[in-house]
């Protein structure tokens, strides 16, 4: 895994490119054979019906003109004629064709790493910018679109019209063809030099854009904040200067990338200028006046593919830059996934247990949690207290195995979860977050969104219980009143209502609530207080709280400190030790009071 970087720190590649990585772009095209097939047809018909044009002309200037054969000339004509519809009808298709593949090809390409970056653990989005993240499944991709539609287009068209007509030029004469060659070993070297700068200028280029795409995306989520300290200036001085680096790195890329055009085009003109030498020295002794005319049309037919081709490579040098990112955040393996093996859980009664689990986010640092042990009966209500940083929150993402325990077992049922499969587990589970989600749409599909087959009826009683009913029916358009990405039209109290209407409406058997209250007013919390019982009624249920007058009530109450579990009780029974729960109870009253 990548270490943490932020906006203004380049990201380094763990594993460089190889041609292996060519290969798995190919394999992309599997599923395209049959219309690839076609296509690479029709590509081949009609650059050999334009190559048939100089060999023609041959005919014509050695043949039929000092014959004065009208009846040949016309039929070389109408031969011609033909040739251009054919090769007409051919490069309209390929480009339609080759089109669409490359295009399915981008979109399963995309497919794959959305659908990879759902399976990632939380770890992976923690470590790096967001933005980072999301330039590689829209920016990086959309980069390859011209390579895999367009550049494909031309690079099999070339390649094939490179073979046919090496094909004529040999038959016609093989002297001046391999004339035309000679120059090919210094366009290699050239070409050779100018990949290597290239290839690193982008692989520059990449990051910058990336530290660019992070800053863009960080500073639209923390606008408020930015506005609210009058921070404005500060903001646009430090995107100019990430948007500096990014200018300058692009003129270097393409200053380099440039370099490789006139090298192709100086040889291509070198090579033309010889056979003109060696065809007007020997015209009339090794070649007539038609092949030399037919030869020189063939010698462009010959240079055209190749400065395509090297115009391809050079987008193809580009490209792998932005595929490099692209594989590696494909090649990021999950941490958390099915076990060999792994079964579906059936149906829980919740009986949840901790068994000397022991946890560390990474090899190199402490451990977070200490030997926790506890066991919560079905339907307990069990709450977790404690100061900021204790381990409270991770005890509940063991539990939804959001990371692996490194030591000990959670059981569920008296099953090990590591042993069954992650859906299984979570489709059972709900968790409240103090930073309620809310999704761009209407409020009757957010809440929808804990029971996608849930009828109008069943999402509206859901958000009764929940206290949410109210609130929405005030609004403009009720239940179908549409909020914006992250619910900012409506209050932080708001969105936790339709939080817990939604996991309400889910159903599930055991119950995360990670601050879950935090953000609803005393007004509000009184309210939600019966609509919290329902929520809690029959069901395993894990409260994380730091205020206590939420928890009072819980079966057991776990205070967490330094990752260990140091009191285990009911609210009374903590209290009466006058441990650390009392001692945070006190000075909860105590502020309370003043």
């Amino acid at each position: 895994m990548a270490k943490r970087n932020t906006y203004d720190e380049d990201e380094e590649l763990e594993e460089k490119f190889n041609l292996h990585d060519y290969v798995r772009v190919a394999h992309y095209l599997i599923p395209y054979r049959r219309r690839l097939g076609i296509a690479l047809a029709s590509i081949l018909l009609g650059n050999v019906a334009m190559i048939m044009g100089p060999f023609l002309l041959k005919s014509a200037i050695d043949s039929a003109i000092p014959q004065h054969d009208m009846t040949q000339l016309w039929q070389l004509s109408a031969f011609f004629l033909i040739t251009l519809v054919v090769a007409f009808g051919c490069f309209r298709y390929r480009i339609w064709a080759i089109t669409e593949i490359g295009q399915d090809l981008l979109k399963d390409m995309r497919t794959d790493i959305f659908t990879h970056l759902q399976e990632l653990p939380f770890s992976y989005f923690d470590s790096r910018p967001h933005g980072k993240i999301l330039i590689r499944v829209v920016n990086y991709i959309n980069t390859l679109s011209d390579l895999l539609s367009n550049g494909l287009i031309n690079l099999i068209s070339d390649l094939i019209s490179l073979v046919v007509t090496l094909i004529f030029m040999f038959a016609i004469n093989w002297r001046l063809t391999l004339a035309s060659l000679v120059l090919i070993p210094v366009l290699a070297v050239w070409t050779y030099f100018v990949q290597v700068a290239q290839h690193k200028a982008y692989r520059e280029l990449s990051n910058k854009q990336s530290n660019l795409n992070a800053y863009i995306h960080e500073s639209i989520a923390g606008i408020k904040v930015t506005q609210g300290f009058a921070q404005e200036a500060n903001a646009i001085e430090t995107f100019d200067g990430v948007a500096e680096e990014n200018r300058q790195s692009y003129m270097k890329a393409i200053y380099v990338q440039f370099a490789l055009w006139p090298g192709v085009q100086n040889i291509s003109v070198l090579t033309t200028a010889l056979i003109y030498y060696i065809g007007i020295q020997h015209v009339g002794v090794i070649v007539s006046t038609g092949t030399l005319i037919a030869f020189l049309g063939y010698i462009n037919n010959f240079w055209n593919p190749v400065i395509n081709i090297g115009n391809f490579y050079n987008s193809l040098i580009t490209a792998t830059a932005y595929l490099e990112r692209i594989f590696e955040t494909l090649d990021e393996q999950p941490e958390v996934k099915d076990a060999p093996g792994a079964f579906a859980l059936p149906p829980i009664k919740g009986d949840v247990q901790f068994d000397d689990v022991s946890f560390r986010y990474d090899a190199d640092s402490p451990m977070t949690l200490k030997h926790v042990s506890f066991h919560a009966e079905p339907g307990q209500t069990i709450a977790l207290v404690g100061p900021t940083g204790a381990g409270k929150s991770t005890i509940i993402n063991l539990l939804s195995r959001f990371y692996n325990v490194t030591q000990g077992a959670v059981l569920i049922d008296g099953v090990d979860i590591s042993r069954v499969t992650i859906e299984s587990l979570r489709a059972q589970m709900g968790v409240m977050q103090q930073d309620t989600f809310i999704f761009s749409g209407d409020i009757l599909d957010n809440i929808r969104y804990g029971k996608l087959d849930a009828t109008e009826e069943e999402v509206i009683a859901a958000a009764k219980v929940a206290r949410a009913d109210d609130f929405i029916r005030q609004l403009k358009d009720g239940y179908h009143t549409t909020v914006q990405e992250r619910g900012v039209t409506l209050s932080a109290g708001q969105r936790q209502l339709i939080a817990f209407a939604r996991t309400l409406l889910a159903d599930p058997r055991i119950l995360i609530l990670d601050e879950a209250t935090a953000a609803i007013d005393s007004q509000t919390e009184i309210l939600l207080q019966e609509g919290l019982q329902h929520l809690l009624a029959g069901r395993t249920s894990f409260i994380v709280a730091h205020r206590l007058s939420t928890i009072r009530a819980a079966d057991q109450i776990l205070v967490v400190n330094d990752g260990q579990i140091v009191e285990a009780g009911t609210h009374q029974e903590l209290l009466a030790k006058h441990g650390e729960y009392f001692q945070l109870y006190e000075s909860q009253y105590k502020m309370l009071e003043e």
